[in-house]
């Protein structure tokens, strides 16, 4: 029988583990990095309305990248969590704005716009490991899968994450999207699903 490679949970876990063995201080250095990447991206720097995820736990921190998209004036989204695989964008004027929500992850608090997300025109994305073609495992709840979908074809979805984090080549399905970019503190990969 052929060996099949990894699943996802295997590929989720591993990845998660590397990226929790670096020191609070290693992601603090690494993160300052990649979000300089980032930013200095001309499709970022181009963006009128930026919808970019909160993060928690290890991930790198992109309150920076919220408070610089604040700063310029951008319109600047945050998920919120409605439901299973049901996500929507929402409108902060204010790193204030944001509240611990499910799984202590922040969310905007109640009573802000939403943001329609075919006038969106990038994304950054959260996950637990990315390949060189854009593929991303999650972390399994299905809300990028679905909210992803519904962004204009012109969005360029931005994956952030420390380079630990990708891996030669991650269990894709059909309904997966994949990210354009990829944003690391050593490099920038330009993706084309080919895994």
């Amino acid at each position: 029988m052929a060996d099949t490679g990894p699943t996802k949970e295997e590929v989720r876990r591993d990845a998660l583990a590397r990226r929790d063995r670096l020191t609070a201080a290693e992601r603090t250095q690494l993160g300052i990095a990649a979000r300089r990447r980032l930013l200095r991206l001309a499709t970022v720097r181009r963006a009128r309305a930026l919808f970019c995820f909160v993060s928690f736990r290890t991930e790198i921190d992109t309150l920076p990248i919220l408070h610089w998209a604040l700063r310029r004036g951008l319109v600047t989204a945050v998920p919120q969590v409605l439901g299973p695989r049901r996500m929507v964008a929402v409108r902060i004027t204010d790193l204030g704005d944001l509240r611990p929500g499910h799984w202590d992850i922040p969310e905007p608090r109640p009573g802000l716009p939403l943001v329609e997300p075919g006038s969106i025109d990038v994304a950054v994305l959260p996950g637990a490991a990315f390949d060189p073609q854009g593929g991303r495992v999650g972390y399994g709840g299905g809300f990028y899968d679905t909210f992803l979908r519904e962004l204009a074809p012109g969005a360029t979805r931005v994956a952030l994450a420390f380079d630990d984090q990708i891996v030669g080549c991650v269990p894709c399905e059909p309904h997966d999207l994949p990210a354009h970019l990829i944003v690391t503190e050593r490099r920038v990969l330009h993706c084309g699903r080919g895994c």
